[in-house]
């Protein structure tokens, strides 16, 4: 089962490597893993996907707030929250191309259909870069395939995420800011935040 948590995490050497190393203690295995600077430049966003039971979450959890460099930890699904990877597919296409002199236009059909973007026109190969859910990213690369298109290189970023509307409390205080304290009154250090118990009715749709 994939879990993808949120880490927002003191932006200094070395954080990268404790964090890898954690999971490798827990023997999880890591998906994609991206970082990057957020609000506050002393802190660092860090998206993890990691493989694991689904009763191992709290454990992942626990463990990574154990780590002094830690500030928090969230743990969303594809329903709370904004579920995104970029893809670059450098594809054949030319002369020489298995589709010949038609390969370009095909693609570019392609292209439109799964509201991909050509960012690179070489003589012989077309780069196309994509933006949605891993699925659709997928979706177009089994279909490049099924029609015996060449594929010279694919690059993924792995996934970000964000929660939809507002920050919840517990976020708003990693990142310094004192706003939490206005908009939620918790009296129980351990009670979720109302913006984390209620359920959200929103799926994730590609844009």
């Amino acid at each position: 089962m994939l879990h993808t948590f949120i880490a927002h995490v003191d932006n200094r050497p070395g954080v990268l490597t404790r964090v890898a190393s954690l999971f490798r203690r827990l023997n999880i295995n890591i998906v994609s893993l991206t970082v990057g600077e957020t609000e506050r430049e002393d802190v660092s966003r860090m998206t993890i996907v990691c493989d694991a039971p689904e009763n191992a979450a709290f454990r992942v959890k626990a463990s990574l707030y154990k780590l002094e460099i830690t500030r928090d930890v969230d743990e969303v699904g594809r329903s709370e929250a904004v579920i995104r990877e970029l893809c670059l597919v450098k594809v054949a296409a030319g002369p020489n191309a298995p589709h010949g002199v038609h390969s370009r236009t095909q693609i570019f059909e392609l292209a439109q259909v799964f509201r991909a973007r050509i960012v690179d026109l070489a003589p012989e190969s077309v780069m196309l870069e994509m933006t949605g859910s891993a699925s659709k990213i997928e979706g177009l690369i089994q279909v490049l395939r099924e029609s015996d298109y060449e594929i010279l290189e694919v690059s993924r970023t792995g996934r970000m995420a964000m929660r939809r509307g507002q920050h919840s409390g517990k976020v708003m205080k990693a990142l310094g800011s004192k706003a939490h304290q206005t908009v939620f009154q918790i009296n129980d250090p351990g009670e979720l935040d109302p913006m984390d118990a209620l359920p959200n009715q929103f799926a994730e749709h590609d844009v």
